[in-house]
């Protein structure tokens, strides 16, 4: 079988502009696992529109707790759970990823509770597993093993990259981070590596548009990785494929397909997918390097 990744949601940071990408989440089809990698908002819509059925929703993984990567799980859950869903999904985060939940739940009682009497369905609280992890070993089954790695993303301190394995394939998503040169032993030999990318040349407007300019400056050197970086990782690792996502910025008309991949091409001369919200990237061992042939996002 093919494996295949979607980004549903292509840009790094929480705000949404007319017309732009959404925030970051992606799909992954792996090992007849289908499995949501991040839950920034959009998240639903974007999985529906690439051909998922909510109520078999499965697999969920979050990689920290910012919003761009949180803010759409409790209404991922909910939405998947009104449409059917009625066995259990496990999602698996950071520290504080059941404290969300439950938040969540508790916000939404009042539509739980009248649902469940209502219109007899079974209690989504009882449904939903969460299992927080720390780095290591986060699951193993049926041939799938999923392992994650702290990364670089100050003030952030449990953020983690994740691997998955299969015989199919692997894969491997940065998750939010700065330079960080120990990702490329976590994504040795993988077929894909899905890195977070930023360009310097779109900074200072993306801070004047966005207010708090000298304080999100600062965050966003320090806690990001420009694109030439994840080059970097991609060329020690000796994946099969760089996949640059969570793109900072990524709604500058100023800043174009080939910005990215100048900036890339300095330290990575292989396979290299830009995101955006909605691409198909299928590999592994019936797929490596089929791509849907879409304008501007295969270079």
């Amino acid at each position: 079988m093919t494996a295949q990744l979607v980004t549903l949601g292509s840009k790094g940071g929480p705000a949404i502009r007319p017309g732009g990408p959404s925030p970051t989440s992606s799909l992954l089809r792996l090992g007849g696992r289908t499995i949501v990698v991040d839950c920034g908002l959009g998240a639903s819509r974007g999985l529906v529109e690439a051909g998922v059925s909510l109520k078999n929703l499965d697999l969920v993984f979050i990689t920290h707790l910012h919003s761009d990567h949180v803010l759409e799980l409790g209404g991922l859950l909910h939405t998947a759970w009104t449409t059917g869903l009625d066995h259990e999904v496990r999602v698996f985060g950071p520290p504080g990823t059941g404290h969300y939940w439950a938040r969540f739940a508790q916000a939404l009682e009042f539509d739980i509770e009248i649902r469940i009497s209502d219109e007899g369905r079974p209690d989504i609280r009882d449904l939903v597993r969460i299992e927080e992890f720390a780095e290591g070993p986060v699951l193993d089954e049926a041939g799938l093993a999923v392992s994650a790695l702290r990364v670089d993303h100050p003030p952030v301190t449990d953020c983690f990259a994740l691997r998955f394995d299969h015989a199919e394939a692997s894969i491997v998503f940065s998750a939010d981070t700065a330079y960080f040169p120990p990702l490329a032993d976590f994504a040795r030999g993988a077929d894909v590596l899905v890195h977070e990318a930023m360009l310097a040349e779109g900074v200072e407007r993306l801070v004047a548009r966005t207010g708090n300019g000298a304080r999100l400056r600062e965050h966003l050197f320090a806690s990001h990785s420009f694109a030439a970086d994840a080059g970097r990782i991609a060329t020690e690792a000796g994946v099969g494929r760089l996949v640059l996502n969570h793109l900072i910025p990524a709604d500058d008309p100023a800043i174009t397909l080939d910005h990215w991949v100048r900036a890339a091409r300095e330290t990575w001369q292989g396979p290299l997918t830009i995101a955006r919200d909605g691409l198909l990237v299928e590999f592994g061992t019936a797929g490596r390097d089929n791509q849907e042939p879409a304008a501007g996002g295969i270079a």
